[in-house]
């Protein structure tokens, strides 16, 4: 009945419509400081600027739960509205599908974490939003975080329409593709907003640091890249069907296990929302019962995702198997490694550390690959290619990027950077071959110049789109691998009007000065910093209380550039006004997000390819609000609260260094340098009496590992129940590669 499936676009709408009502009304209550709701009490405080009011909506479990099932039905009414590529009935069962999820949320929602329970006696007051929390970069990243998870719910409810109507061909893929680039975009903002906001917040100076809670955001967004290139296949050939269905789905529960691990209280987070066992069993409920109905119907009717199109290995479409199989391996790694060592706990009674050095290897080397396969893969033709012509037309690009590599291995002065070389070598290459392929397409020095110009301007957005964002990868590459080879770090005492250099800059510390805010009061220091004589800018770190949650924190200062950031740190007080400073210069910082951006960027101008009017509309919406999102954010960060044992400037860069190595032990993957918690004060406070009463660093670790076990360390020995963590991607690659080599020869003998 036609008339019956045209309901499912009024009954989209009048969803949207009354959750955006809740929604508002909640909002408006933070902003009235209406203390009678029990979420407001507990969140806010009356002394508390409007900005934080507002974004403390969604700063804690219920108001960010409201949140998600408004970003649901937003995207049901705009699929409702807007996806003109897809036939009545199939958009039907997709909304369908749409509408039985937002039901799952919505009774996780009214029965285990309703917004609105009121509070009798009303308090006078609240009790605050904890103040990492109060942060123009809040007002951001959850929205944009959650416009990318809950916009997968959109691309796993097509599936499963198209698999329950028996269409999985060219048109569904054709209708896919805008959603799931759409959600793949908001995500890659908003990791890219988190991973800035920890930069700056957290105090330590990093920009990831493979926390459960960041790992659950991760997940999905490499299976959701691999599902964008699947797409395309799909779409180009209507081949790898099946595997596009199983990826649709799969991005859509990775996107439930990141809000199992964070609201279900099973790990311990900056970023966790909630811990509550009884919340966790109703996601994992959630969890279990689509991706129960998902993989149900992908068995049901995998008869009807038979291929139509043939290729050989070495073509766009092999080219885009391995992308797909490198993601997909990478997705596999971050999963095994952030839950292992919770299964381990639970079966063993066993406690081991699976923090940066496992994941930054594991990727590392995974990463590379990708890299090295990027410029050669976007240069193959479809269905059957050669691979011996792409590298001729990229021997330029060869030569510069091994050039590149030589340089910085013989220049570089770190020789614990081993990697620098290779990973600017790659960035450099992956740069160059874009370069290489745009040539390509203008026929750069076959035709005149003037022409050249022209066939550039009249290049389909699509492949703009795959310029811009294969640049964005290469940018953050960059990024990442000066930051992580190159940065310098001081830690020094120093008197005020004094003055001292590093890495070329010199920094004069004019004093601390205290002052009063609206909820806190700040000692706020002044450090102007200069280049070669000449002033380049005055920054003002603080550390300051918040007394209603009786929490110090510190706001760095950060002078950002081109080509690096000059990151200050206010430490704590000592005798006759010193004061510990803490100075990190990091080279090409900004270029991790700006090139995160970018490549959100690309994906939001392949949305404009072949797009009706109503989708430019939305497009439009979402480019702005990547726009507001690059809105230079005021820089500060916390730093926790140090010991008051004085130590001179050498015994507390040993303090700080020891720090780094410990494990914070309510946190567990934090080091002590970074938390909060009474125990990594606790710790702090023991290892500089150790330092003070002339322990070595290895005595220390002895008398912490006696006491704790390894668990105590970081980056603990190798042991034999890790090894299986250290195999999976290299079995993991070989058994994909023996499949896909299976299912070529198959293919091959099936045609001749």
């Amino acid at each position: 009945d036609r008339f019956m499936m045209r309901t499912a676009t009024w009954s989209a709408l009048a969803q949207f419509i009354c959750l955006t009502i809740s929604f508002g009304l909640l909002v408006y209550s933070f902003a009235v400081s209406d203390f009678s709701v029990r979420l407001i009490a507990e969140h806010s405080h009356s002394a508390k600027p409007l900005l934080y009011k507002l974004s403390g909506t969604w700063g804690n479990h219920e108001g960010s739960l409201l949140l998600w099932a408004l970003i649901l039905s937003l995207f049901g009414a705009l699929f409702a509205f807007f996806s003109k590529m897809a036939s009545l009935p199939l958009k039907t069962l997709s909304l369908s599908m749409q509408g039985l999820v937002s039901v799952g949320f919505l009774l996780f929602l009214i029965f285990t974490s309703n917004p609105f329970e009121r509070l009798f006696p009303v308090p006078p007051d609240g009790q605050d939003l904890n103040p990492l929390l109060q942060d123009p970069g809040l007002a951001f990243h959850p929205p944009f975080l959650y416009l990318g998870y809950v916009g997968l719910s959109m691309t796993f409810s097509f599936a499963i329409a198209g698999l329950i109507a028996g269409k999985v061909d060219a048109d569904w893929a054709r209708a896919l593709r805008p959603w799931t680039l759409v959600a793949w975009s908001t995500l890659t903002v908003g990791i890219a907003l988190g991973s800035y906001w920890a930069y700056y917040e957290l105090g330590w100076g990093g920009w990831w640091f493979w926390d459960p809670v960041e790992n659950a955001s991760l997940m999905p967004w490499l299976v959701a890249t691999a599902l964008l290139h699947c797409v395309i296949v799909v779409e180009k050939r209507e081949a790898l069907k099946s595997w596009t269905i199983l990826l649709a789905i799969l991005a859509f529960g990775f996107s439930l296990l990141g809000t199992f691990i964070v609201r279900s209280g099973i790990i311990t987070s900056v970023h966790a929302f909630a811990n509550d066992p009884e919340r966790g069993v109703f996601i994992l409920l959630i969890l279990l019962v689509f991706l129960g109905l998902g993989f149900g119907l992908y068995v049901w009717r995998s008869n009807l995702l038979t291929p139509k199109g043939y290729f050989l290995p070495i073509s766009r479409e092999g080219a885009l198997i391995y992308n797909n199989l490198i993601l997909s391996i990478s997705a596999l790694v971050v999963l095994v490694g952030t839950l292992y060592p919770l299964f381990l706990d639970i079966l063993t009674g066993a406690k081991i550390s699976v923090g940066p050095p496992f994941f930054n290897i594991s990727i590392g080397w995974l990463m590379v690959l990708l890299l090295l396969a990027l410029p050669i893969g976007a240069m193959l033709p479809w269905k059957k290619g050669d691979i011996s012509p792409v590298l001729k037309r990229l021997r330029i690009a060869i030569v510069l990027s091994l050039a590149v590599m030589l340089v910085i291995w013989v220049t570089q002065t770190n020789s614990h950077a081993w990697f620098a070389p290779i990973g600017l070598g790659l960035a450099v290459w992956a740069i160059l071959g874009i370069i290489a392929d745009i040539s390509l397409r203008i026929r750069l020095g076959s035709v005149p110049l003037t022409n050249s110009l022209g066939r550039l301007l009249k290049l389909p957005r699509a492949e703009w789109a795959k310029l811009v964002a294969h640049f964005g990868i290469a940018v953050t590459a960059i990024g990442i691998t000066a930051v992580s080879a190159w940065q310098v770090e001081d830690i020094r005492v120093v008197p005020p009007q004094s003055s001292f250099t590093l890495s070329g800059y010199t920094l004069k510390f004019d004093g601390v000065e205290r002052q009063h805010g609206v909820n806190y009061r700040t000692d706020k220091g002044t450090v102007e910093v200069f280049k070669a004589g000449q002033p380049l800018a005055t920054l003002y770190p603080e550390k300051r209380f918040y007394p209603v949650q009786n929490t110090t924190t510190t706001e760095a200062a950060i002078m950002s550039g081109f080509f690096g950031d000059v990151y200050i740190v206010l430490g704590e007080p000592r005798q006759n006004g010193h004061w510990v400073l803490r100075t990190y210069i990091k080279p090409f910082a900004n270029w991790i997000w700006g090139g995160a951006l970018l490549m959100a960027v690309g994906g939001i101008i392949s949305i404009f390819r072949k797009s009706s009017g109503y989708v430019k509309h939305v497009t439009h919406v979402i480019l702005l609000a990547l726009c507001l999102a690059q809105v230079p954010l005021m820089a500060h960060a916390q730093l926790n609260q140090t010991d008051p044992v004085e130590l001179n400037q050498s015994e507390e860069k040993r303090a700080n260094n020891l720090y780094k190595e410990l494990r914070c032990l309510v946190c567990r993957n934090q080091s002590i340098a970074e938390s909060d918690a009474q125990l990594a004060v606790d710790l702090r406070t023991l290892v500089s009496e150790k330092i003070s009463q002339g322990k070595t660093d290895d005595d220390i670790r002895t008398f912490l590992v006696a006491r704790y076990g390894d668990y105590i360390l970081l980056n603990p020995p190798m042991q034999k129940n890790t090894l299986i963590l250290w195999l999976i991607a290299p079995i993991s690659l070989l058994i994909g590669v023996f499949v896909a080599s299976r299912v070529f020869q198959q293919k091959h003998t099936q045609i001749h």
